[in-house]
């Protein structure tokens, strides 16, 4: 979505291919939302060049398209003296890679800002440039922008071959060929499958990691993301708000297959049992939702970014595993260098948009939102109560640049559904308005992907006596 939204602003034809219904149903939905500092990849690495980038790039965006996005800083918290010296080295570690005004608190200190951290931590490294954000709003952000400047989007649209003929890609999938002069293989846990259709190939290892999504009740409870020291499996399990308001815990690792993204009783036993380690007080009776995702891992821990030397013009971004939301948006410009390099013409369009506004009911004022009322009475109308989610967002949403045309597909575009009772009581609404909007039968309205079907017939035959 990030290259989507930069090459939108050249006179170039370009198309995102995406096999399902909409963009970020799959792990861009399913992570942990956090804007990293840069002090964890080893320096010298593509992960820690592009970190460090996208932690000033990212919020830039999101100011700029209107994105959920706090910068509310990190803590990794040491149990041991052993511990303090992970941080000293991580410290050490940020420093080289340019992370800036990296602190280690001491007990007290860290205690006083975090007085419902375990009093057996002893010291933390403070990263006050951490922030969190909406991911898949970004996303839809870059991605909607990219369509409102020319960028075409063919959803439901899988890639089965590729085939090359001179200088053009025959891009084969179950809604006819495309060709192209240039591809970006950005297929996150299929981009290994993606590249061998044409290339020698690299290996995806899937790796899932399993989460809490907590009530707004306990969202309160800390003020930074908390991490514990980093091991062999990653950053670990770690405790945040987030930036609607709820608290998120996890995740663990565990290898997998790369569309599992069902939990389990072992893994969320493991999550909740480490994470109480950090904060003691996590009530997990107050859990409304649990998900899983899966992070695209490589061999070598690192991003493979490059155009493929036996293939001009076929450009891989993979192993975007964790910093890869974080880096995203950065590493997009470079590969517009890149394909420049390849051949590619940029010529910058005059007139672009390059920024957007939503309307979000329940932040606005009580005079905003009389003058939004009188402008559309659909303002007016609380459909999702735990959010305060009006049927004028929801039509709004479904009439983006990117239509919703799922009940999920509204709650990332509005939060609808995002609250304590998880679409129980909005959800046939919103999928009646979604009907009406679209002028469809309701029945073919899901609840998310293609086949996720909510009604599937009548409960009685019309003959029943």
């Amino acid at each position: 979505c990030a290259i989507a939204y930069e090459l939108g602003k050249y006179n170039v034809k370009a198309v995102i291919v995406e096999k399902e219904n909409d963009v970020s149903v799959g792990t861009t939905k399913a992570n942990s939302a956090i804007i990293h500092g840069g002090y964890d990849p080893k320096p010298g690495t593509k992960m820690a060049e592009y970190n460090i980038k996208g932690n000033v790039y990212t919020k830039e965006l999101c100011e700029k398209l209107d994105v959920p996005y706090k910068q509310i800083g990190a803590l990794v918290v040491a149990f041991s003296e052993e511990e303090k010296k992970t941080l000293e080295e991580l410290k050490q570690r940020g420093i080289t890679n340019g992370v800036p005004d990296m602190e280690i608190w001491d007990k007290e200190k860290l205690l006083k800002e975090e007085p419902n951290l375990s009093d057996k931590a002893v010291a933390a490294l403070s990263s006050p440039n951490v922030g969190i954000v909406s991911p898949w709003e970004l996303a839809l952000a870059l991605a909607e922008t990219a369509v409102l400047n020319g960028v075409e989007v063919k959803l439901n649209t899988e890639v089965s071959g590729i085939e090359k003929e001179n200088d053009t890609y025959k891009i084969e999938t179950n809604n006819g060929v495309i060709e192209a002069k240039y591809i970006c293989n950005a297929a996150g846990v299929f981009a290994d499958k993606v590249n061998e259709m044409c290339n020698e190939t690299f290996e995806i290892t899937p790796n899932k990691g399993e989460y809490y999504l907590m009530d707004k009740s306990q969202g309160n409870l800390v003020n930074h993301v908390i991490f514990q020291c980093p091991n062999e499996k990653g950053k670990g399990v770690l405790v945040a708000p987030t930036v609607h308001g709820n608290l998120i815990v996890g995740p663990d690792s565990q290898p997998s297959a790369a569309n599992d993204v069902s939990t389990t009783k072992q893994g969320l036993d493991f999550v909740r049992n480490t994470a109480l380690k950090s904060v003691p007080g996590i009530n997990f009776r107050e859990s409304i939702r649990n998900f899983a995702g899966v992070r695209a891992r490589t061999a070598d821990h690192d991003f493979h970014i490059y155009e493929d030397k036996n293939n001009k013009g076929f450009i891989n971004i993979a192993g975007m595993q964790s910093p890869g939301l974080s880096s995203a948006c950065a590493i997009a410009p470079d590969i517009l260098k890149m394909l420049e390099n390849s051949g590619l013409t940029l010529e910058a369009k005059e007139d672009i948009v390059d920024e957007r506004h939503i309307d979000r009911f329940k932040h606005l004022s009580h005079e905003d939102r009389e003058k939004l009322v009188e402008k559309n009475p659909a303002f007016g109308k609380i459909i999702c109560r735990c959010e305060t989610i009006t049927e004028g967002e929801i039509i709004n949403a479904v009439h983006r640049p990117i239509p919703a045309t799922s009940i999920d597909a509204v709650k990332r575009r509005c939060n609808a559904g995002m609250g304590r009772c998880q679409g129980g009581f909005c959800g046939p609404r919103v999928q009646e308005i979604i009907a009406r909007e679209l002028n469809k039968p309701l029945a073919d309205i899901p609840q998310d992907r293609l086949g996720t079907n909510i009604i599937t017939g009548e409960t009685k035959d019309g003959g029943a006596k």
